[in-house]
């Protein structure tokens, strides 16, 4: 049964939204939004479904700034604070099982910004913000160097880009998608869980 809830953080109260699977979990998702989106973007709901399905706790959590009523993002540095405040409450209630954190756009950036700290074993980002439009010079590349397994979807109109792979940076390019990534949203889902599978964090 879904499940959702506030948690405070040092930047006021965060919504998490909690779907467990029927049996035992493999891992636990973590899931962040876009700057002026919510967690029940198409793409986030597909990965939500199909990973729960596929033996994995999804939690989808809304930042303090949304749950607010606000549209115009809070500073990195705020995001950044208020998820590592829910990550430690979210590894109270599920101990035992790997953390995969990830989320779309700005929620992929928190997320790759923290797993070292939050002790994630893999971030899966979608929609990863490249740079601004139109400015390739302001790469936000380094972000996702976390040492960590990562896989990066995204569509390959992006006017926000489109990482390149490398050895831990996992880059799967989706055909005549933009930012939104609402063209398929249960094949970016399936793409993401195939390589949740590939690391132990959901069921074959």
């Amino acid at each position: 049964m879904p499940h959702d809830d506030i948690i405070d953080t040092p930047r006021g109260p965060a919504r998490v939204d909690t779907d467990q699977p029927s049996g035992p979990p493999r891992a636990l998702l973590a899931l962040g939004h876009g700057a002026g989106g919510g967690v029940d973007a198409p793409d986030l709901v597909a990965l939500r479904d199909t990973a729960v399905a596929a033996g994995t706790v999804v939690v989808r959590v809304t930042q303090p700034y949304r749950v607010a009523g606000r549209r115009a993002p809070a500073p990195a540095g705020h995001l950044d604070e208020a998820w590592c405040a829910v990550l430690a409450v979210l590894r109270q209630r599920h101990p035992g099982v790997p953390v995969v954190v990830g989320g779309r756009s700005s929620g992929a950036r928190v997320a790759c910004r923290t797993a070292t700290t939050v002790g994630a074993a893999g971030v899966l980002a979608l929609a990863f913000p490249l740079h601004p439009p139109g400015r390739p010079d302001r790469s936000r590349a380094g972000e996702l160097l976390t040492g960590l397994p990562t896989l990066v979807l995204n569509g390959d109109r992006d006017p926000f880009g489109v990482p390149e792979q490398s050895a831990q940076v996992r880059v799967l390019v989706r055909p005549g998608e933009r930012h939104d990534l609402r063209g398929d949203p249960a094949g970016t889902a399936a793409l993401a869980v195939d390589w949740l599978r590939g690391h132990g964090w959901a069921t074959p």
